[in-house]
């Protein structure tokens, strides 16, 4: 650092907007909690995620056995006099290895400054060493109710990463150095920002992840050309343009999960799965879900079935003068895509020749650590909460997601935009992923209970829509899963049970990486590998089927592309102008059914 920097002093009139700025946001922030708090009256003491009980429960087993937590304690204080030995021969001038480091891809500690100095480095090492025997500490307690188990270990990892000292300005090289050189400026502006993301989120806190005014659909992101060539209340139909002379007659149709916006898939032109798709000689259509409000609370999930998977395949049937469609469902849409299939089987509909699935749950056995927010508990507060309104927020959804990576989608803004002072940066997937959406309350409760709390889709005949009992096992279409190694949110080996139900035949790959970037890993990029296996039948159990997989470089698209390119086969037509089908072209893609944000709304007064 130059001394010039080390000495810059900030402009006195910027200091004085900032602290003007502060004084007004603070004022008004205060005044509204107040008035809130007044008509609302005092909060009645609730524990709706039952944390309290389970660590109750912890308590009491850890305690029974005094033996197992004395040795814990022991632990400790061994490690903490290894380290103590440790800093003392650094102090020496004597290199050691460290006694704790941070785990491979922990961006918390990859400033130089806490492994070059001496106290940052007692203080990062302090801190691995202190979360490590938390977690095990809690995580050993014998005879914990497997509810409980899974609520403490998630709920002691939030609360040992909100304490990392990365988190904290007096202990964060990085924002130590940035206070120093600005005087404070930085603190200044970061409570400024604090404010304002308050301010945006009508009283409760929403970090900012990006600046959202630097991405406008249908300018930036979500630029493949195309129209909208069918609406309901649910939906609205894209057809994408031909980029090819020629394309397959059979069309490809995606359910993206109407829990988020359908243009994860459509980010930027180099990551866009749905150009790749036109690219290889695909007619692409995909469905656009309608942001929901309190008037169609009472749309189920057999209004998703028949107004949203079964009216899009009537209207690309349609609109191309085919019979045959090949289906991708994202997520949840795979979910859909999975009954969907079921019903159309027990109905004799053959429409669907192809199905591929993307990190989608048709068993829910391994629901992953989002099975810490399911229960009976909770889902009956939840149903009360949306039964109220209508819906099921979609700020609140998202909070849930973020929790599952902590460290990457709350501290590190929390850092940056508070205590470094700075601004969000732009970056298209954190845009995408602060594009809220809701759900109606009449699907969300039939979808939480039926598949995550008592896993019926699996089941013949667990599940009924439109009164017709679904049977999963007899889809006997070609299917293609793929899903990817770090996924929190559809756990692979939870995707491959789900797979083996089906009744035809499937080709199971395993990607790289987790739910979105596993998925959107364009060939070009180069990132990642993926694991095939050529065994004809799906093993048992997903350890022997990794257990047999090949490994690959780079991207599974081309696989994805070789596999459904074979069914397709040689059959092509001209290319498909989605202005000249036999559907009316509405408007221009992305749609507005896209192009509603909840966090550009005015609220009410």
């Amino acid at each position: 650092m130059s001394n010039e920097e080390k000495t810059q002093v900030p402009d006195p009139k910027e200091v004085a907007k900032t602290y003007a700025e502060v004084a007004v946001r603070a004022s008004k922030l205060i005044t509204e909690h107040v008035q809130r708090q007044a008509k609302q009256g005092i909060p009645k003491a609730n524990d709706d995620l039952g944390i309290a009980q389970a660590f109750m429960d912890m308590m009491a087993k850890m305690l029974a056995n005094p033996y197992q937590l004395a040795q814990a304690q022991m632990n400790l204080v061994w490690d903490y006099f290894s380290l103590w030995q440790h800093s003392m021969l650094r102090m020496a001038g004597m290199p050691t290895p460290p006694v704790a480091q941070p785990a491979k891809g922990d961006n918390r500690f990859r400033n130089e400054e806490w492994e070059k100095h001496f106290l940052f480095d007692f203080i990062k090492q302090s801190y691995l060493i202190t979360a490590r025997h938390i977690h095990d500490a809690v995580g050993k307690v014998e005879d914990l109710p497997e509810v409980s188990r899974k609520k403490v270990n998630f709920f002691t990892r939030q609360f040992i990463d909100a304490l990392a000292p990365s988190n904290f300005a007096l202990t964060n090289p990085e924002v130590l150095r940035e206070t120093v050189k600005s005087h404070g400026q930085n603190l200044l502006n970061g409570f400024n920002n604090l404010l304002r993301d308050i301010e945006e989120g009508d009283g409760q806190l929403r970090v900012r992840m990006t600046d959202t005014s630097a991405f406008e659909l249908g300018r930036n992101v979500a630029t493949t050309p195309g129209k909208v060539v069918f609406q309901n209340d649910l939906i609205q139909l894209l057809q994408f343009a031909p980029t090819t002379k020629q394309q397959f007659r059979r069309p490809l149709l995606i359910i993206p999960p109407w829990i988020n916006k359908y243009y994860i898939l459509d980010l930027r032109e180099s990551n866009s799965f749905i150009k790749f798709a036109t690219d290889q000689g695909h007619t692409v259509f995909v469905i656009s879900w309608v942001n929901p409000d309190a008037k169609l609370a009472l749309k189920g999930f057999d209004a998703y079935l028949n107004e949203g998977a079964l009216a899009a395949i009537d209207a690309v049937c349609k609109q191309t003068g085919e019979e045959e469609v090949n289906m991708i469902g994202y997520c949840l849409g795979g979910t859909l895509l999975g009954s969907a299939m079921g019903y159309m089987a027990a109905k004799k509909d053959k429409r669907i020749v192809s199905a591929t699935y993307f990190v989608a749950l048709l068993d829910f056995s391994i629901p992953g650590e989002l099975g810490v927010f399911i229960d009976e508990g909770q889902v009956a507060s939840l149903e009360k909460k949306m039964e109220e309104r209508g819906f099921l927020e979609g700020s609140e959804m998202a909070g849930t997601f973020n929790l599952l990576r902590g460290n990457d989608l709350i501290w590190t803004f929390v850092v940056n935009n508070y205590l470094m002072g700075k601004e969000a940066f732009p970056f298209d997937l954190l845009f995408w992923n602060s594009d809220s959406t809701r759900m109606p309350y009449k699907m969300h409760s039939f979808y939480l209970r039926n598949m995550y709390m008592n896993n019926r889709l699996r089941e013949p005949g667990g599940i009924e829509l439109n009164g017709v009992p679904i049977d999963i096992s007899k889809v006997k279409a070609p299917c293609y899963f793929i899903s990817t190694m770090e996924d929190h949110i559809a756990p692979w080996k939870s995707t491959y049970l789900g797979a083996t139900v089906l009744g035809g035949p499937v080709r199971f790959v395993l990607g790289g990486s987790g739910h979105i970037a596993g998925i959107v890993n364009p060939p070009a990029a180069n990132k990642y590998n993926y694991w095939t296996s050529e065994v004809k039948s799906l093993p048992a159990t997903p350890e022997e089927w990794l257990a047999g997989a090949e490994q690959h470089p780079g991207s599974w698209w081309t696989d994805w592309q070789k596999w459904i390119g074979g069914l397709n086969g040689k059959d092509m037509v001209v290319a498909r102008d989605p202005a000249k089908g036999k559907l009316k072209a509405l408007e221009d893609a992305p749609g507005s059914f896209a192009k509603f944000r909840l966090d550009k709304q005015k609220k009410p007064a």
